[in-house]
């Protein structure tokens, strides 16, 4: 559709199968269905690393579920034997490998 000059036709299955791509992890795939939408003009959204929670180590990712899971901190804490202290601590360092900035965009993307 895109070739066929029918670009605003062609944005939403293109932003489905970006949604698609992203979700089984083709990152080849996806990157191509991105570049096709910002030929229509759209903006397509920046690429997520392909398992944002490999990147974290196996105490972040403990806190981090937890979290997601709508734990308080202190509560962590004392399921995991640590400070509320530590728990913040984790979460911070957690943040940004998730490249995320809230624990609201934490349980979306757990």
């Amino acid at each position: 559709m895109r070739r066929a000059r029918r670009r605003a036709e062609a944005r939403p299955p293109l932003r489905s199968a970006l949604e698609i791509f992203d979700r089984l992890g083709a990152a080849p795939w996806a990157e191509r269905a991105r570049a096709e939408l910002r030929a229509t003009g759209d903006s397509a959204p920046a690429a997520r690393p392909a398992d944002a929670l490999a990147a974290l180590t196996p105490q972040e990712l403990q806190v981090v579920r937890l979290a997601a899971a709508g734990v308080s901190n202190r509560d962590i804490a004392a399921q995991l034997f640590l400070s509320h202290r530590t728990v913040e601590y984790h979460l911070y360092k957690a943040y940004p490998k998730l490249g995320i900035g809230s624990r609201q965009e934490l349980a979306g993307l757990v």
